[in-house]
């Protein structure tokens, strides 16, 4: 009788948020990680289903060939507002690590410890 290890044992298969992917798919546009990098970083189980949701929900062109941004669709409005957008994303990002190193630096000078 199978232990329920290796090649016997049933797959589980995991429901994301529509939030949660969107999240993935903006990360990975913005730059912060490849879809394969998401893929481990969250521990998604799927090896393209990243890749689906960039197809699915993202605003570059990931068809075959790899991402390019697909001007052509986009009006100069939208492509300042999609830039603008990318920007007030990395501020948010670059102010959340700001708060973060303060946060570290308090609790180092409380007790003089560091904490990792």
């Amino acid at each position: 009788m199978s232990s329920g290890v290796g090649r016997n044992s049933k797959r589980t298969q995991c429901d994301y948020t529509l939030e949660f992917k969107l999240s993935v798919v903006s990360l990975v546009e913005q730059g912060e990680f490849t879809y394969k990098q998401a893929q481990i970083h969250y521990g998604i189980q799927g090896k393209s289903t990243v890749l689906v949701w960039l197809r699915k929900y993202g605003r570059l062109n990931w068809s075959k060939g790899g991402a390019s941004l697909d001007f052509n669709k986009q009006s100069p409005a939208q492509k300042i507002r999609c830039l603008q957008k990318i920007i007030h994303n990395k501020e948010n990002y670059i102010s959340l690590l700001e708060n973060r190193l303060k946060q570290f630096d308090q609790l180092k000078d409380s007790d003089g410890v560091e904490r990792i």
